[in-house]
């Protein structure tokens, strides 16, 4: 057992507590990281926000790091290993593992949603008793014990702040038009929603050729951002003849593919009006459970569209982190202005406070750093 420094969440909504607290050795099939970075994620707020979040808990999500050690049954990392963390390991045995569409496994949610790792148990603790874990990392800390399949090795080169955003919204935006709705060269591509899932789905589409990249959202400041992420052409969705815009830019025919980031009912119809016939529209946002999703019935089958949700944008984390990285060092794929600013765990609760600040952009991230 080692002492950690940890921001820990005791009441639902309250400010984080930086504490001194147990960390356990890892077990045979888990890996203990020296937590190098972590983006405060708008998720993460959620979690804070959330009276359903076990207490007491550490949160964070998205982190890279070093292994320290690992467990007995560990052969793909080794201590000394630049890693980032993915918080949806997967099991690589049931059905949709064999079937490769890793994104779809079930294996870690049970776990997750009850604040442990895999076997049910946690290695966070206090003199009062165990501490929960936040998506099976708790990346708000100097060090973390995480399965096996959370770790995913990056080059040496990579710097720890912008490897440590591939492991959420980076690799959700990317993936959700490089892998799940699989943008083409030369294709048109309406991206909805411009906040750090939709900037990267923007990323994704250049990076796939596609020739125009319409980035639409209610802010125009999020709409500037996004054409230096490579948008061609930008419509605030605040207008009501949204779709008649979307449809001038794409010669009266509609885009080839619309990816909703927002997790809005009213944007993903929107996203699905500005489509053209065989379109492909992607909804990687989570929706409001109470709402519904209203699509026009009339002619509908003569449409040939494709709906689909995309859960992390079907993102494969040994595939797709490491070639994120890759491009990011060979000046392919941006992630230096992701990083809002650096801060120490000291100063989290800032970082939590400025989700409320409207003059705040919510592209990018806040990123702390251990030294």
């Amino acid at each position: 057992m080692m002492k950690i420094k940890a921001a820990v969440m005791r009441t639902t909504g309250g400010k984080l507590s930086i504490e001194d607290i147990n960390l356990s050795e890892p077990k045979h099939d888990e890996v203990l990281v020296q937590i190098k970075a972590t983006g405060v994620c708008h998720s993460d707020l959620n979690s804070l926000e959330d009276a359903t979040t076990p207490l007491p808990t550490v949160l964070g999500h998205e982190g890279a790091g070093i292994v320290h050690s690992v467990g007995s049954s560990i052969k793909h990392v080794k201590p000394g290993d630049r890693v980032v963390l993915s918080w949806a390991p997967y099991c690589g045995q049931c059905a949709y593992c064999a079937e490769g569409k890793v994104h779809l496994c079930e294996d870690a949610f049970g776990p997750m949603f009850a604040g442990t790792l895999l076997d049910g148990t946690t290695r966070l603790s206090d003199e009062n008793g165990k501490i929960y874990h936040s998506s099976l990392l708790s990346t708000f800390a100097e060090y973390a014990v995480v399965p096996a399949m959370s770790c995913i090795k990056i080059p040496d080169e990579m710097p720890f702040a912008q490897a440590s955003l591939i492991g959420c919204g980076v690799s959700t935006g990317y993936s959700a038009a490089v892998n799940a709705a699989g943008v083409t060269a030369g294709s048109t591509v309406a991206v909805f929603g411009i906040g750090g899932v939709g900037i990267n789905a923007i990323q994704g589409a250049k990076i796939a050729g596609a020739s125009k990249i319409i980035a639409c959202d209610i802010k125009d400041e999020n709409l500037e951002i996004a054409k230096k992420f490579g948008a061609t052409h930008v419509v605030n969705c605040s207008a009501p003849d949204t779709v008649e815009q979307i449809q001038a830019i794409t010669d009266d025919a509609g885009v080839h593919f619309a990816i909703d980031c927002s997790g809005n009912t009213f944007a993903a119809q929107t996203a699905w009006l500005s489509a053209r016939k065989g379109a492909t529209v992607v909804v990687v946002g989570a929706f409001n459970p109470t709402k519904e999703l209203s699509l026009p019935a009339g002619g509908f089958h003569r449409l040939g569209k494709v709906l689909r949700g995309s859960f992390y944008g079907d993102a494969s984390p040994f595939r797709d982190f490491p070639r994120i990285a890759q491009m990011y060092l060979d000046h392919k794929f941006m992630l230096d202005e992701l990083v809002i600013k650096t801060i120490s765990i000291d100063e989290i609760n800032e970082a939590f406070d400025a989700f409320h600040d409207h003059n705040c952009s919510n592209v990018g991230r806040t990123v702390i750093t251990f030294d």
